[in-house]
């Protein structure tokens, strides 16, 4: 699913118009970024849990020069699903 086929399911979902649902999933997407960006949690029960990891530098291999690389450390987003989440795809 794509957003454009989200945005389509929200609307039949809710009752909203198209455009309604577009705003309505801009206005999630931005509010989770920016609680991520300010290093916050963003836990929705039921649903899951979203946070900021960080990854320590490690050494790579280019694989085209087999030479030694350093991979910088960086944050990284990650999404750990809840329970009802987890049991209705089951």
């Amino acid at each position: 699913m794509n957003k454009s086929e989200l945005i389509s399911a929200m609307a039949a979902e809710s009752g909203l118009t198209k455009a309604d649902s577009k705003k309505a999933l801009d206005a999630f997407m931005a509010s989770i970024t920016n609680a991520l960006k300010a290093g916050e949690k963003v836990s929705l029960v039921g649903f899951g849990t979203f946070s900021v990891s960080e990854r320590a530098a490690r050494t790579g291999i280019n694989p085209s020069t087999k030479a030694k690389i350093t991979i910088p450390a960086k944050k990284v987003a990650k999404f750990k699903p809840g329970t009802e989440l987890t049991l209705a795809i089951e």
